[in-house]
């Protein structure tokens, strides 16, 4: 993945190169120790403004996440001239990684009037709710752990994410009608996640013959 022009709202603008491998089956998904969080990482992007509002944001964010981790390093990514985009803007986008190789992410774009400031602690505080979720996966990636569990192979899968947000119980309701997949939700009271398992449809790329 490469960013190669960096947009911000309203015009956008921004260019993105996405190369994967094409494999024949997916991997069946067993998941369900978050760990601890024992790192953060991010990164602080400015887009024809100034450069000072990237480290602004980076200050800010940190702040914040500081009291709880001392192992953080967020990046400053600004861009100028024609891989700038359309339109001046800023945000900041930031990983948390357990010990077990979870990633807990978090983002945020500036709005019209926003202050750097506002906007890296507000980033820093969506991803310590997301964490405090708990499960392997954060809210906005819980779909796509539900759709690598029903594309594998025919074995019983598991994995653990945090409370259901409405986007994935309606996904859960379309993987039942496309797939004819449905799951087993086990809500763990101790943590407050949910253990979630199914049975994998054994989907298979037939136009890749080797593995």
């Amino acid at each position: 993945l490469k960013i190669t022009k960096r947009g911000a709202p309203p015009k956008g603008g921004g260019e993105v190169r996405f190369v994967c491998p094409v494999v024949r089956s997916v991997k069946p998904l067993m998941f369900t120790d978050s760990g601890r969080i024992r790192r953060i990482r991010g990164i602080a992007y400015a887009t024809r403004v100034s450069p000072q509002t990237a480290n602004r944001l980076v200050e800010a964010a940190r702040g914040e996440l500081n009291r709880f981790i001392p192992d953080i390093y967020i990046y400053t990514d600004v861009y100028k001239g024609a891989e700038s985009g359309l339109s001046p803007g800023f945000g900041l986008s930031l990983v948390a990684e357990s010990t077990t190789g979870a990633l807990v992410t978090a983002e945020l774009c500036a709005e019209p009037g926003d202050a750097p400031e506002d906007v890296g602690a507000r980033a820093a505080r969506l991803l310590l709710a997301e964490i405090a979720r708990g499960g392997c996966f954060d809210s906005a990636h819980q779909w796509m752990a539900l759709l690598l569990m029903t594309l594998a192979p025919e074995h019983v899968v598991r994995t653990r994410i945090g409370k259901l947000t409405p986007f994935t119980i309606q996904y859960l309701r379309d993987l039942r009608d496309f797939f004819n997949t449905t799951f087993k939700i086990s809500p763990d009271a101790e943590s407050n996640t949910v253990l979630m398992a199914c049975l994998g449809t054994g989907f298979s790329n037939v136009g890749k013959k080797t593995i």
